[in-house]
């Protein structure tokens, strides 16, 4: 696909494939607050990156209609304000009221750590630490904060979005989302300082990380080199203990020698009494300095700030935002995900089979939805799950104000 095609494209995939009523669904929230719709802010990048903030819809259709007429390139959304952002944005009490706790975690942010790839690119092997990452946010933010209604999304090219759509969560404040992303980000990207490792979620993500780290060795080959060995070794404040390590380097090649050597040496040396309070917790240290997740913490603390939305298409990848289930994401491969000449190929292909057989046996043509025929389908299937479960919070709310009224 060139960047000619793309418009014609992204036109096609508008009108036909764009879950707009699930979309609206979403964000309306069972529509018990209408507000959280028509003052919801949403934002478009157009063709040769015209950039229009503040637009808000009064209807699905009002907004299924604009997204087909302009056809944007990116759509980003934004906070749900007091009042009508397209109407009163210069308004002077014009303020964001409440918005989705967002959790965005990028690739780029791994370059210093990862080996196979570096910038943009991303493979199945650097693919793991996103796993290791949304494995450890999961149980994190269900278990110590208890929300329950997280929607992962594919960034589109090298990264995840997490948003959690708990009502307690989306009125939070500035500064209890900056609670929130600071306890989390205990390893801020590109940071090498010594972690708490009593920390309550850090304890547990140790665990995780000890899952899946002699694959993620293997893979990213972290102790190669003299380079990498001198840059995991920086995490031993002993020198004594460095020397006996760095010894047993160099009878071995491989990482995963290396490492073992590593570990049984600072095992020895604990059970011996000989470790200190700097390097008792080197092992661990290591461990999340290597796959620890790399939080871009602006993105979760500010109210205003804004997100790609689900179901996007990447400009420069062709591929759709898609919705991940977390329980399988070790099985997600970011580079089998739909693009857009595929999803449309798959509708003409389709359609092309279902003439055929309608012609042959002279039957009559039974309407299906256009992403029902192509492999977006998983996707807005694992959507739609996550709608069914907070719709259970919309209808406990309804029943509230319906007893509020009743009491009038």
């Amino acid at each position: 696909m060139s960047d000619d095609q793309f418009p014609d494209y992204l036109n096609v995939y508008y009108k036909k494939l764009f879950p707009y009523s699930q979309f609206h669904k979403w964000l309306s929230y069972g529509n018990v607050k209408p507000e959280n719709f028509l003052n919801r802010e949403f934002s478009f990048t157009l063709h040769e990156d015209i950039y229009i903030r503040y637009q808000s819809f009064n209807t699905l259709q009002e907004f299924e209609t604009e997204i087909q007429n302009r056809c944007p390139f990116k759509i980003d959304i934004g906070a749900v304000f007091n009042m009508s952002p397209k109407v009163c944005r210069n308004y002077p009490q014009f303020h964001a009221l409440e918005k989705e706790l967002v959790i965005d975690i990028d690739m780029t942010d791994y370059d210093q750590i990862r080996t196979c790839c570096s910038g943009a690119d991303v493979c199945q092997k650097c693919w793991r630490f996103m796993v290791i990452a949304v494995k450890i946010l999961e149980r994190a933010i269900r278990d110590d904060f208890g929300w329950k209604h997280l929607l992962w999304v594919f960034s589109g090219r090298r990264g995840i979005h997490c948003w959690i759509c708990d009502e307690s969560a989306r009125k939070l404040l500035p500064s209890e989302r900056g609670s929130f992303i600071d306890y989390l980000a205990v390893l801020s990207a590109g940071d090498s300082k010594r972690c708490n490792v009593n920390h309550p979620s850090v304890k547990r993500s140790i665990g995780i990380i000890k899952e899946e780290f002699n694959s993620l060795l293997a893979e990213q080959d972290f102790l190669g080199t003299t380079e990498q060995c001198s840059k995991v070794l920086s995490f031993i404040a002993d020198e004594k203990l460095k020397e006996q390590i760095n010894l047993q380097f160099s009878k071995y090649q491989s990482s995963i020698q290396r490492w073992e050597a590593l570990t049984v040496i600072v095992n020895n040396n604990h059970k011996r009494g000989l470790l200190n309070f700097k390097t008792k917790h080197c092992v661990e240290d290591i461990l999340l300095y290597l796959a620890y997740p790399r939080l871009d913490v602006n993105v979760t603390k500010g109210l205003n700030h804004l997100l790609k939305s689900p179901f996007c298409v990447h400009p420069k990848t062709g591929k759709i935002c898609i919705p991940i289930n977390p329980k399988v994401i070790e099985k997600f491969n970011p580079n089998t995900v739909p693009t857009i000449n595929v999803l449309i190929d798959e509708i003409n292909e389709y359609d092309k089979k279902q003439k055929e057989i309608i012609n042959d046996a002279n039957l009559s043509s039974n309407r299906l939805k256009d992403y029902k025929k192509t492999s977006l389908l998983k996707s807005v299937n694992i959507f739609e799950e996550f709608l069914r479960s907070l719709e259970n919070t919309w209808k406990g709310s309804r029943i509230k104000q319906s007893d509020i009224k009743m009491e009038f």
